[in-house]
C-alpha cells in the first residue's frame, strides 16, 4: 500500500514537473509572425483611412492556445505583435498596430493624397513580434507582403476647353454633318470625373446644334445674304455635372456659294465732269472656283443709246460741227434750230431739251417745206446728204426723209431719200437734158440699222452714177440698183420737203413713173409721211465728204479707254468698236486678264457733258480643259452716273446807253453798238473752309454753315450771238445793221440778217466773239424823226443749252442846234454816254463824252429843257405875284376907296437866263471836287469797269432833286431893278 501510494505521489510530481517544463518552453520565441501575401486597399483623396482587403492581421504561433480551457493561460511577449514595417521609397502611408495580442493593424496616409498626382501606390509590408533577447536578436519578422492601394478621386476640377476660341467657314446653301469640333478636358484623375459627358450651345436661336462629343453642325441651310458670320457661346459638363469654368466662343463664317463671277465690281460708278478718265473696275477679279481655264473672252459694253444721238457728242448745230470736223463751205442745214432767220422748223415737235442735240420727231402726220433757194434745184455736181435717223420697223409704205418733187401739176419726184421695208432708198432722176437712155435711178440698201430703233448716222456721197453710203462710219454697197429714163423737160418749179413728199391729189402716187400727165385744178397735199426721229439733215453741194470728216461727225465724246500695262500687253488682246462704246478682251492668263480689266476706264472729253446714267454690261465666255465641267460666268451689270456739270453763267456787260450825233448815224462808218462789250462766264461752286480755325469760327457764328459759295471765271466757246431790234423792225430803206465780214471770215463765223436783226453763228472763243461784236455798226440815213433806237444782244453756247443775259442798248440821236454864245467862249456839242445798269434816263445827269476824251458839257437837249423849266418857273412866280397884288388892290379899294398907285408895270420887265454859265459853274465845281478826290486816291487804279463807275456815281451822286431844283430856282430869279411902282 505504501508502494502504491508512493507511485501515485510520483505521478503527480511528474505531471507538475511537465507542466513547469511546458511553461518554460512557452516562453521561448520559436515562431515568426504570419501575414497575408497580398493586400489591396482603397483610399479617397483628401482622406487618410485605407480600406484593405483582406484586413491587416498578423498571427504568431508563439501565442498561447486559447482553446485550452483546463489551463489558465498567461500571454507572453513572444506571442504579441509589436508592429508593422513598410518598405519602399517615399511611401505616403504608415501601418499602425491596433491590438498587439490579436495582431490587428491598419494602414493610413501620412498626408492628404492627390489622385491627380498619383492614382495608385504599391509597397511591401512586414510584421514583427515582441520577442526580443538581451541583444534584440530574439525578435521574429514575418515575410514581406505586397500592398496595392488605389486613390479614389473626388470631382474637384471643372472642364476646360483646349482652345481659347474656335473658327470655321462654311458655304451657304449646304447642310453639314459636322462643321467643327470643340473639345474640353477635365483635370480630375478618375474616369467618372475626368470625362466630358455633355456640350451645350448657350447662344439662343441659332441654326446650329452640338452633340456630346463636341461636333457642331447646322440645322438648316445658311444664307450669306442673311448672315455673314455667326458667333456662338459653347460650354461643357463633366460626368460629375461640373460646368466648364469658362465658356468658349465659336465663330462660323458663311461664305457665298462659289459661283464663277466677277468679284469686287461696284455697280454704281460716279463720274465728275472735267476729271479726265475714271477707272471702272479698279478692284475687280474673275472668280473661277479653282476650275482650270484655257481661255477667257470678255465684252464690255457702255450703253449710251439714250444720250443724245446714241452717245454724248457736242451739241452744236450740225453746220458748226461740219466746220469743226474740217468740212469746207457749201453745207446747207435743212433742220436747223428754230430762229428768226430759220423758222421753217418751228412747228415740228422736238426733244424739248438743250442737254442733247436738237432732235425733231415725225409721227406720220408732220412734214415741213424748205424755203425756195436753200438747195440748188440741180444736183449735177457731186453732193453729199447726211442725216441722223432713228426709225423702227414701221409699216410697209414708203416713208420719206427728203423729197424734191413738182410743186404743181405733176407728181414727179426729182430726187428723194426714203425708207421702205427696212431699206434705205435714194431716188435720183436724171436731168431732162441728158440723153434718152437708161441710167441708174434708184439705189437700195437693206440694213438692220434702218429699223432697229437706234440712232445711226447716214452719209451718202453722190457722184453720179455711183453712190457711196456710210452708216456710223462704215461703208455699205447697194444690193440693188434700178435704172430709168430721164424726166421729161418742163418749166414746173419744184418743192423740197422733209418728212413727206409734196404731190397733187389727182396725180399718180408712183414716184418712179417715167411719164405723168398734167393735172388740172388739183390741190397739193403731203404723202408718204415719215415715222421716226431726224436730226442734222445736211446737203453739201460741189464736194464729197471725206472719210475723216465722216468719222469725226460720228465720233463720240465719251467712251471706254484702256491703258495696257507693259507686263501684260503681249498676253492679252484688246479690240474697240468704232465709237469706243464697247471693247473685247481676250487672253488665257487669269492674272494678266484681271490687270487689264482693272485698267479699263470711262472718259468724257466734253467740258459740259450730258448728265445721267450710262449702263455697263460685262459678258464673259470661258473655255476649260474639260468642256463638260466648264464653268459659266454670268453677266455683270452696273452703271456710270455722270454728275451734273457746274453750269456756266454767261454775262454780257458794257455801255448800255449813249448818244451820238445824227451825222455819225448817217456817216459811212455808222455807230458802233457794243464798243466796250465784255463777255464773261462764271461758275458757282461750294468749297469747304480753308482752315479748321475758320470752320470753327463759322461754327460759332452759325453751326449750320459748313461750306462757302465762290464764283470762278472759266473759258469756253460760244456758238451764237443774236442782235435784235427792240421796238419797230428795221426799215431797210434808211437803216441797217452791219458787221465786218472780213473779221467773220477770219474767225470762221457766219452772219445772217433780217429786218429783226442779225445772227452770228460759228463755234469760237468768247474773245473772238467780243472782237466781232465790237464792230457791229448801226446806220440810219434819215435821222430827222429819230430820237432813239434800242437793241438787244443775247449769246449762247451748245445750241442754246447755256444762254446769256439780255444785254439791252439804247442809243440816242443828238440833233445839232445853233451854237449858244457865251460871254467867255463858245461850246462845241459832243456826244454823251451813260454807264450801264441805269433803269431810266435822267437827262439832267448825262455825262457827255467826246470821241477822244471824257470832257463833260451840256447837250442841246439839256439846254432846251433847262430853258423851258426856267420859263415855266418864272411864269408860275409871275402869276402868283399878280394874283396877290390884285387881291391887295381890291382890299385897299374897299377900305380907302382910293386907287392903288403901287400897281407894278411889267412893260419894262427883262429876264436874262444863261443856262450854259450855270451848268459850267456847276460842272467846274464838280470837276474841282473830282480832281481833289483823284489827288487823294492817286494810287488807285485808273481802269474801272462800267459797273464800278456806276456804283461810284451812285455813291457820289449829285444833289437830291429838290436841292438841285432849289439852286436852279435861285439862279433863275428875275431882276426887278427896272420895275416902277
Amino acid at each position: 500500500m505504501r508502494f502504491r501510494g508512493n507511485k501515485q505521489i510520483a505521478s503527480v510530481v511528474g505531471l507538475v514537473l511537465g507542466l513547469l517544463c511546458a511553461v518554460e518552453a512557452a516562453k521561448v520565441n520559436k515562431h515568426k509572425p504570419w501575414i497575408e501575401t497580398t493586400y489591396h486597399g482603397i483610399v479617397t483623396e483628401n482622406d487618410d483611412k485605407v480600406l484593405l482587403d483582406p484586413p491587416l492581421i498578423a498571427l504568431d504561433k508563439d501565442a498561447p492556445l486559447r482553446y485550452a480551457e483546463s489551463f489558465e493561460v498567461t500571454l507572453t511577449e513572444e506571442g504579441e505583435i509589436c508592429g508593422f514595417r513598410i518598405h519602399g521609397q517615399n511611401v505616403p502611408f504608415e501601418a499602425v498596430v491596433l491590438d498587439k495580442s490579436t495582431g490587428e493593424g491598419v494602414i493610413r496616409a501620412k498626408d492628404k493624397l492627390d489622385c491627380e498626382l498619383q492614382k495608385e501606390h504599391t509597397f511591401t509590408i512586414q510584421a514583427y513580434d515582441c520577442g526580443e533577447g538581451p541583444d534584440g536578436t530574439n525578435m521574429k519578422k514575418s515575410h514581406k507582403a505586397t500592398v496595392h492601394i488605389q486613390v479614389n478621386d473626388i470631382n474637384e476640377y471643372s472642364p476646360v476647353f483646349k482652345e481659347k476660341s474656335y473658327k470655321a467657314t462654311v458655304i451657304e446653301g449646304k447642310k453639314y454633318d459636322s462643321i467643327l469640333k470643340v473639345e474640353a478636358v477635365d483635370a480630375d484623375c478618375s474616369f467618372q470625373f475626368s470625362q466630358i459627358c455633355n456640350y451645350e450651345i448657350v447662344t439662343p436661336d441659332v441654326p446650329f446644334t452640338i452633340d456630346k462629343d463636341g461636333f457642331i453642325k447646322n440645322t438648316e441651310k445658311l444664307s450669306y445674304g442673311k448672315e455673314h458670320m455667326y458667333k456662338l457661346t459653347v460650354t461643357a459638363y463633366d460626368c460629375g455635372k461640373n460646368r466648364a469654368s469658362e465658356d468658349v466662343l465659336v465663330k462660323i463664317s458663311v461664305k457665298p456659294t462659289c459661283k464663277p463671277s466677277w468679284q469686287g465690281f461696284n455697280k454704281r460708278i460716279e463720274y465728275e465732269p472735267g476729271t479726265g478718265s475714271l477707272a471702272l473696275f479698279p478692284s475687280m477679279h474673275l472668280e473661277t472656283c479653282d476650275e482650270p481655264i484655257t481661255s477667257i473672252r470678255a465684252s464690255i459694253e457702255l450703253e449710251t443709246n439714250h444720250i443724245g444721238k446714241g452717245c454724248d457728242r457736242d451739241t452744236y448745230s450740225e453746220k458748226s460741227l461740219h466746220k469743226l470736223c474740217g468740212a469746207s463751205s457749201g453745207t446747207v442745214e435743212l433742220l436747223p434750230a428754230p430762229s428768226s432767220s430759220a423758222n421753217w422748223t418751228v412747228g415740228l415737235p422736238t426733244d424739248n431739251g438743250h442737254d442733247s442735240d436738237q432732235v425733231f420727231e415725225f409721227n406720220g402726220t408732220q412734214a415741213i417745206k424748205v424755203p425756195d433757194g436753200m438747195v440748188s434745184t440741180s444736183l449735177k455736181e457731186p453732193f453729199t446728204i447726211s442725216v441722223w435717223m432713228r426709225h423702227g420697223p414701221g409699216a410697209h409704205e414708203k416713208e420719206t426723209i427728203l423729197c424734191n418733187s413738182d410743186k404743181t401739176e405733176m407728181n414727179r419726184h426729182h430726187y428723194s431719200l426714203y425708207v421702205h421695208n427696212c431699206r434705205l432708198i435714194l431716188l435720183l432722176r436724171q436731168d431732162p437734158s441728158e440723153a434718152e437712155n437708161y441710167k441708174p435711178a434708184e439705189f437700195h440698201w437693206k440694213l438692220n440699222q434702218v429699223c432697229d430703233k437706234e440712232w445711226h448716222h447716214f452719209v451718202l456721197n453722190v457722184e453720179f452714177p455711183t453712190v457711196s453710203l456710210f452708216v456710223d462710219g462704215s461703208a455699205f454697197e447697194p444690193f440693188l440698183v434700178t435704172e430709168d429714163y430721164p424726166l421729161h423737160a418742163s418749166k414746173i418749179e419744184t418743192q423740197l420737203t422733209i418728212g413727206a413728199c409734196w404731190q397733187e391729189n389727182s396725180g399718180h402716187d408712183n414716184d418712179t413713173e417715167t411719164v405723168s400727165e398734167p393735172t388740172s385744178g388739183g390741190s397739193g397735199r403731203m404723202a408718204q409721211f415719215f415715222r421716226g426721229s431726224l436730226a442734222g439733215l445736211m446737203v453739201r453741194s460741189g464736194k464729197l465728204e471725206n472719210k475723216k470728216v465722216i468719222d469725226c461727225l460720228y465720233t463720240c465724246k465719251e467712251g471706254l479707254d484702256v491703258q495696257l500695262p507693259e507686263e501684260v500687253a503681249s498676253a492679252v488682246k484688246v479690240e474697240f468698236n468704232p465709237n469706243q462704246s464697247s471693247l473685247t478682251v481676250e487672253g488665257d492668263d487669269i492674272d494678266a486678264f484681271d490687270k487689264v480689266m482693272q485698267h479699263i476706264s470711262y472718259l468724257n472729253s466734253r467740258q459740259f457733258p450730258t448728265p445721267g446714267i450710262r449702263h455697263l454690261r460685262i459678258s464673259t465666255t470661258v473655255k476649260c480643259f474639260s468642256e463638260e465641267s466648264c464653268v459659266t460666268v454670268p453677266d455683270a451689270e452696273g452703271y456710270v452716273m455722270v454728275l451734273q456739270p457746274e453750269e456756266p453763267k454767261i454775262s454780257l456787260s458794257g455801255i448800255d446807253h449813249f448818244a451820238r450825233s445824227a451825222a455819225e448815224f448817217e456817216s459811212q462808218e455808222g455807230v458802233k453798238l457794243f464798243p466796250e462789250l465784255r463777255i464773261v462766264s462764271t461758275i458757282t461752286r461750294e468749297v469747304e473752309a480753308d482752315t479748321e480755325s475758320e470752320a470753327a469760327e463759322g461754327a460759332d457764328d452759325d453751326p449750320t454753315v459748313q461750306e462757302t459759295v465762290v464764283s470762278e471765271e472759266i473759258m469756253h466757246n460760244l456758238d451764237t450771238c443774236e442782235v435784235t431790234v427792240v421796238g419797230d423792225e428795221l426799215d431797210g430803206e434808211h437803216e441797217s445793221l452791219e458787221v465786218d465780214m472780213s473779221q467773220l471770215q477770219q474767225h470762221g463765223m457766219e452772219m445772217s440778217s433780217s429786218n429783226l436783226g442779225l445772227v452770228i453763228t460759228g463755234v469760237n472763243t468768247m474773245a473772238n466773239y467780243e472782237q466781232v461784236l465790237h464792230l457791229i455798226r448801226y446806220k440810219n440815213w434819215h435821222t430827222e424823226a429819230l430820237f432813239d433806237r434800242k437793241f438787244k444782244l443775247v449769246c449762247s453756247e451748245l445750241n442754246g443749252r447755256y444762254i446769256s443775259n439780255d444785254f439791252k442798248v439804247e442809243v440816242n440821236v443828238i440833233h445839232t442846234a445853233s451854237p449858244v454864245e457865251h460871254a467867255n467862249n463858245a461850246m462845241v456839242q459832243p456826244n454823251f454816254i451813260n454807264p450801264i445798269h441805269h433803269a431810266s434816263v435822267d437827262l439832267s445827269g448825262h455825262n457827255l463824252v467826246n470821241a477822244h476824251q471824257a470832257s463833260v458839257v451840256p447837250s442841246a437837249a439839256t439846254i432846251v429843257i433847262v430853258v423851258c423849266v426856267s420859263f415855266l418857273v418864272f411864269m408860275i412866280i409871275l402869276g402868283v405875284f399878280r394874283i396877290r397884288a390884285a387881291h391887295q388892290r381890291t382890299m385897299r379899294d374897299q377900305e380907302n376907296g382910293k386907287e392903288n398907285e403901287m400897281d407894278w408895270d411889267d412893260s419894262a420887265l427883262t429876264i436874262t437866263v444863261n443856262p450854259m454859265e450855270t451848268y459850267e459853274d456847276q460842272h467846274s465845281s464838280e470837276e474841282e471836287e473830282e480832281e481833289e478826290e483823284e489827288s487823294e486816291d492817286g494810287e488807285e487804279e485808273d481802269d474801272i469797269t462800267s459797273a464800278e463807275s456806276e456804283s461810284s456815281e451812285d455813291e457820289e451822286g449829285g444833289e437830291p432833286e429838290d436841292q438841285q431844283g432849289a439852286s436852279r430856282q435861285q439862279q433863275l430869279e428875275w431882276d426887278d431893278s427896272t420895275l416902277t411902282y
